[in-house]
């Protein structure tokens, strides 16, 4: 049985003896080599394989390589159809993921430095440079000198340059402080003069083809005429699923995977939950193909119990989840407050709309624009049709995303309105999924009362929806809630249903909120009537143990009835 990629991105460990499940994304080569440029960038979310394809890269073209070339390449497209460059050039790799700096720009500057240092250090050693030279590069101190120092040793060289998680570090930097970030990628910028050492060496010769790979635009924005050579290939269509997983690479995962050992698994529903999870990545508007997350298909497959034919517990992997949380600090650049409408927009109609920018600039004002594409390049939003000029409609691309959001909703209400609540609400859910309602209810009453005597005037039932969305997301690993909003009102507010059949309670929650010249008895009677007419719904009916809530909303706390 083959092993599954997961935590690792050594394409020759995964292909020298053929132990792993590979999707193979090497006909990308090929169609590298066809662009008229040398210098390319390739953004994408955190987690979906362009560590491995860059990996792919480096041992493809690394002269060093050459003997292995049918060992590793031998069942690829790439093996089969080689290109003229392969096994041509010195591979310089930077990898700048795990730079762990909470915002101190000293410590940046030290840990940027030691990642270059050995990154040279390691060429002269790959290649056969005299030790000396290793020594001499601890000597210097400082990014542009130890970069001016390796050009000189080898400028006879024929170098393919790979970045990896370019911006990782300066976006670490923005989430704390615009002023450190534009001071260090600005002109006479440690950053900024690193790239123009990089830019020298193509010029020259030295540095002949690059590839890069990062989550967002900006840090390049900011390089402006610092570095200008690469070329965005992020949003063209022939690219759309060099990093992710198509619906047909998942197909075949399965089946090689799971399928053959679980014959008795429902193949179409498994399908159809999976697309609702990790689905839904579109990076061009005319591209076919919507793609998964990469690294969470992988951590389904290989949490999947194959012995009982069973779900993980578990289906959003942590480490996935801190990357998320973490990168969400960046909903703070610009006007924090604009930035915080835009999303609370986004989670009550799940679409927003605007455009995707070229580029930014960070001396004027980070506009609406500016954060849709952030939140874009980021993975949180994506495109789900066009409608006019550039204006594009976007939505929260699957199930993984819409719980982050739920969870950073929740935190930043409880920040914002200093709430002295628990936002912990896994143990009240448990007691809900046990039937006793009474604890969940406390916490949303308290919750609720405090908010709307805050803002009375602007509180809604879809605000309501998104209060109580938000402290119920935290029951995710054992409640898949449904709370897509659907016109017409064919559907209950929130449906609650467990994951596991072990789950004794699934529920059906309808919200009505109560203004002060609202009847109460007639928001109550058309509640009851609605939700008794969801309960006959052949989708609901088919539901076993639920049990059905209208909860009334108000300025003065929130009623249960049970339905």
């Amino acid at each position: 049985m083959k092993k599954i990629i997961y935590g690792n991105s050594n394409f020759r460990k995964i292909k020298i003896n053929n132990d792993y499940l590979y999707i193979d994304k090497t006909d990308y080569i090929e169609k590298l080599e066809k662009l008229n440029d040398d210098f390319v960038i390739f953004l994408r979310p955190r987690r979906f394989g362009k560590s491995l394809f860059l990996s792919t890269l480096q041992y493809y073209y690394d002269e060093n390589s050459a003997d292995e070339f049918e060992a590793i390449f031998n069942d690829t497209y790439i093996g089969a159809n080689p290109t003229p460059l392969k096994s041509s050039f010195r591979i310089l790799f930077f990898e700048f993921s795990g730079i762990d700096i909470d915002g101190d720009k000293k410590r940046l500057f030290e840990q940027f430095t030691f990642k270059i240092r050995m990154s040279l250090g390691k060429y002269f050693l790959e290649y056969d440079y005299p030790n000396k030279y290793e020594e001499e590069l601890k000597q210097i101190d400082n990014p542009t000198s130890l970069m001016e120092y390796f050009f000189k040793k080898t400028k006879r060289d024929k170098i393919y340059l790979l970045i990896d998680e370019y911006d990782q570090f300066a976006n670490a930097i923005l989430a704390y402080s615009m002023k450190d970030f534009l001071e260090i990628v600005g002109k006479g910028g440690f950053v900024r003069s690193f790239y123009e050492v990089l830019k020298t060496a193509t010029l020259s010769g030295t540095v002949q083809k690059m590839f890069i790979t990062g989550v967002t635009p900006i840090t390049l924005d900011s390089l402006s005429s610092g570095f200008n050579i690469v070329k965005h290939i992020t949003y063209k269509e022939e690219f759309n699923a060099l990093a992710g997983f198509t619906a047909e690479e998942v197909n075949y995962s399965l089946e090689q995977y799971l399928f053959n050992e679980c014959d008795t698994i429902d193949r179409d529903r498994l399908i159809e939950k999976l697309k609702i999870w990790y689905n839904g990545y579109l990076f061009n508007i005319q591209a076919t193909q919507r793609i998964y997350n990469a690294t969470l298909i992988n951590y389904f497959l290989s949490e999947y119990d194959k012995k009982r034919c069973e779900m993980p517990k578990k289906m959003l992997d942590s480490n996935v989840a801190s990357d998320y949380r973490a990168i969400m600090k960046l909903f703070n650049i610009g006007n924090s407050e604009k930035n915080y409408e835009i999303l609370k927009e986004l989670i009550e109609k799940n679409t927003i709309s605007g455009k995707i920018k070229d580029r930014y600039d960070l001396n004027r004002e980070f506009s609406r624009d500016d954060f849709i594409t952030l939140i874009y390049s980021m993975g949180f939003i994506t495109i789900k049709d066009e409608l006019f000029g550039e204006e594009m409609e976007f939505e929260i691309p699957n199930y993984v995303i819409k719980i982050l959001y739920f969870n950073y909703f929740a935190i930043e209400l409880k920040k914002r309105n200093n709430l002295q609540i628990d936002l912990d609400t896994r143990r009240l859910l448990v007691d809900m999924a046990l039937g006793d309602v009474e604890p969940f209810k406390k916490q949303l009453n308290e919750v609720i009362k405090t908010l709307s005597n805050r803002d009375h005037q602007g509180f809604d039932e879809k605000y309501f929806q998104m209060i109580a969305l938000a402290l119920l997301s935290f029951s995710s690993d054992f409640y898949f809630i449904d709370s897509q909003p659907e016109k017409n009102r064919k559907i209950p507010d929130i449906m609650l249903i467990g994951r596991d059949e072990k789950v004794p309670n699934n529920y059906l929650l309808e919200l009505k909120w109560k203004k002060d010249k609202d009847s109460y008895n007639t928001i109550k009677k058309d509640g009851i009537k609605q939700v008794e007419e969801y309960k006959e719904l052949d989708r609901v009916k088919s539901i076993p143990k639920l049990r059905s809530f209208l909860i009334i909303g108000s300025k003065d706390g929130v009623e249960f009835l049970e339905v």
